[in-house]
């Protein structure tokens, strides 16, 4: 007798490490698989709010957040050590020209605006600023809100201490003409502010030198910062828990691909004139797989991580990285 596979939805981005999942080349072992192409905010806000998907791409902070919110079956989400977005994140940062800000120690006792508190890439950024330049997170004060777009809200309910001084903007106002008009002295965001795009003199990075500040970063530290992770929902999970493992293996497949298809200098793959020396030059700094996914590889880095979350008031208690994972995926046989 003949058994379907499970029909299962998996909404994530348009990424060379997950394309062959998008386009079938490669299929998760008893898993029919709907690939949805969604915006990173679009997939969190749904999975959060509305948990959609049977799998999704989730920011690493939400998840984080969602273990601590679980009713009495649980948290809503198990994740994969799947990390479809890594970034250093230096250059997220931006400062008003004439806040008085010259180097990242100067943003001690400003005014910062985040899109919300809880993003990846600002626990990041806030937890490196304490450790590396002497700003802890409750020396500044936060104001939150659309960066772009009035009446963005946090999708991921907070509970901060009192150290945490945070308010949002006008729901009227966008964080990044504030920035502009020097209401706020900085902008902690992972999306380029429009004024920096449009060239505005007002608006520039925090770090100068990006690219410095993060090699610098990571020879010191080893860490490649985790922004997503892959979760399934935990109905589906309890049901079939043997889909960890299926989905994870193949998402390691798709991003061991996407290695072999980068290094062609046939055709570059990506319009990134110096695509080729750049990829070189990262695999001598950070080693030949330096997208690592698993949990050995990446003890460090989600330990940091988690330190950062519950320091920052965002966990209710401080998570071991063993604890982030489907046990199925932290082991396979061996032959």
């Amino acid at each position: 007798m003949t058994v379907a596979p499970l029909h299962l939805t998996f909404a994530c981005g348009d990424y060379d490490r997950t394309r062959a999942l998008s386009e079938g080349t490669i299929r998760p072992d008893g898993i029919d698989l709907t690939y949805l192409r969604l915006p990173v905010e679009e997939t969190f806000f749904r999975m959060m709010r509305h948990r959609e998907f049977e799998v999704a791409e989730l920011s690493l902070s939400s998840y984080v957040l969602s273990l601590d919110k679980g009713g009495p079956d649980g948290p809503p989400f198990v994740a994969l050590p799947v990390f479809p977005s890594r970034m250093f994140r230096h250059g997220s940062l931006y400062c008003h020209a004439d806040a008085g800000i010259t180097a990242p120690e100067d943003l001690r006792g400003k005014v910062v605006g985040t899109p919300e508190y809880q993003l990846t890439a600002c626990v990041w950024m806030r937890g490196i600023l304490g450790d590396r330049h002497g700003v802890p997170f409750d020396s500044v004060e936060y104001r939150t809100g659309g960066q772009e777009t009035p009446g963005r809200i946090e999708k991921a309910g907070v509970e901060l201490p009192d150290s945490v001084r945070i308010s949002a903007i006008p729901e009227d106002r966008t964080l990044a003409s504030m920035l502009a008009e020097g209401e706020i002295d900085a902008l902690c965001t992972p999306r380029v502010p429009g004024p920096f795009v449009a060239g505005d003199p007002r608006v520039r990075r925090v770090f100068p030198d990006v690219v410095a500040a993060e090699k610098d970063y990571y020879a010191a530290t080893g860490i490649f910062p985790i922004m997503h992770v892959v979760v399934i929902r935990r109905d589906v999970y309890e049901r079939h828990p043997w889909v960890a493992q299926s989905l994870y293996k193949a998402l390691l497949a798709a991003k061991d691909e996407a290695y072999g298809r980068i290094y062609d200098t046939s055709a570059l793959r990506f319009m990134l004139p110096w695509l080729i020396p750049q990829l070189e030059e990262a695999r001598e700094l950070l080693g030949a797989d330096f997208w690592s996914y698993g949990l050995q590889r990446n003890r460090e880095t989600l330990s940091t991580f988690l330190r950062y979350h519950h320091e920052q008031g965002l966990s209710r208690r401080l998570w071991t990285p063993e604890e982030l994972f489907a046990p199925e995926s932290l082991e396979s046989a061996v032959i």
